[in-house]
């Protein structure tokens, strides 16, 4: 059975603007060369059509009755997840093999109406920067105030995919983020062809989110080009799981993953179905959303400085071995392993460096600025 959960995680409402089991192909192998993103174009929208950002508008009863895969993205049994107390930190999640803490909602700490600013990676480049009324928590350095502007760094790769799913393993850590940054995280996010239309699932250290500097999970969704808030907004919580916003584990390489199933895009974390985004909350926005057209992986860092001194991934350098990581980029049926290949880039290679492991896998992060 499955209940909503909305309202009730910790979440950040955004400030930016900017079917079955199929066949899988794993995206692993190394191509000729790097595919380039594919052209954008319009997105229709319904005139007068309900919020769908708003956690407040209910989701209807039909929804809540989606039923999830029977099999994981990477053709797994679900099972439960290896989970702490409720409350465990991150580290002592290390020390124990543990993958994820158990939380019930109500035990957040960080009030339900905080905000946070929110990056990503579009199409045809990045989102660079934008200006926010919020800031991190204190301390603060002086001079910090409303209207500061953010700036986002990357370490992407890209590519276009009609599937109907996308999974990955990625090196989860827990970098240093700077008292004046906002967040340093790494996601999957799987697109339409056109990038207006977003399903997100990763990790992120953000201590407006989620009150504290441990990495924890997290979703999010985008609707005609329009952000919704962190963890809560149209979601539907699988019973007996972790929640979206639960502390997890680092310096380990975990499975994350989206799949469209029973009237929804399902997320995939670990050894289980966390939830679903329903469709239903792209068509009510006159938008048909079933398949993805454009797939994205990254790291990305949020800061207030040029030279910021956040690290990305685990903090270290992505020339180095033991840098993190992303590989086995897979699609569920969707392209095969000829056809397409992933756009590596770093937006600002002199600060966080990428390092290409094949065309579909790389090394990402570092500690940030060498003037920290």
């Amino acid at each position: 059975m499955l209940k909503s959960r909305r309202g009730l995680l910790a979440a950040g409402l955004a400030i930016a603007v900017i079917g079955a089991i199929g066949v899988v192909s794993t995206v692993n192998a190394g191509a000729d060369q790097i595919a380039s993103p594919p052209e954008a174009s319009s997105a229709p929208a319904a005139a007068d059509a309900p919020d769908s950002s708003d956690p407040d508008i209910p989701i209807a009863d039909e929804d809540l009755d989606a039923t999830p895969p029977p099999k994981l993205p990477w053709g797994d049994a679900p099972k439960k997840i290896r989970a702490g107390r409720d409350g465990a930190s991150s580290k002592s999640l290390k020390d124990q093999g543990l993958s994820a803490a158990l939380a019930e909602p109500d035990s957040s700490l960080v009030p339900e109406a905080v905000e946070a600013p929110k990056g990503r990676s579009i199409k045809g480049g990045v989102m660079k920067s934008e200006e926010t009324d919020e800031v991190p928590p204190p301390p603060q350095p002086l001079g910090l105030k409303a209207e500061t502007k953010v700036n986002y760094l990357y370490n992407v790769g890209s590519t276009a995919a009609d599937s109907a799913g996308v999974y990955a393993n990625i090196t989860i850590g827990k970098p240093e983020l700077d008292k004046t940054d906002y967040h340093t995280l790494a996601e999957l996010a799987l697109q339409s062809a056109d990038g207006q239309q977003t399903v997100e699932v990763g990790w992120t250290v953000d201590r407006l989110v989620n009150g504290d500097d441990d990495p924890h999970l997290f979703v999010f969704h985008w609707v005609n080009g329009k952000p919704t808030c962190y963890n809560k907004c149209g979601w539907v919580q699988a019973d007996g799981e972790i929640n979206p916003g639960a502390t997890l584990s680092y310096g380990v390489t975990k499975k994350f993953g989206i799949q469209y199933y029973d009237k929804g895009w399902w997320i995939a974390y670990d050894t289980s179905w966390i939830g679903y985004f329903p469709e239903s909350n792209w068509n009510d926005q006159g938008v048909k959303f079933n398949r993805s057209g454009y797939v994205q992986v990254f790291g990305e860092v949020a800061t207030i400085s040029d030279n910021p001194c956040t690290d990305m991934g685990n903090g270290t350098d992505a020339v180095k071995d033991a840098a993190a990581r992303v590989s086995s980029v897979s699609f569920i049926d969707g392209p095969t392993t000829d056809k397409i290949d992933m756009y590596i880039r770093s937006t600002n290679s002199k600060i966080y460096p990428v390092s290409p492991i094949s065309l579909r896998s790389f090394r990402y992060g570092g500690p940030g600025s060498g003037f920290c």
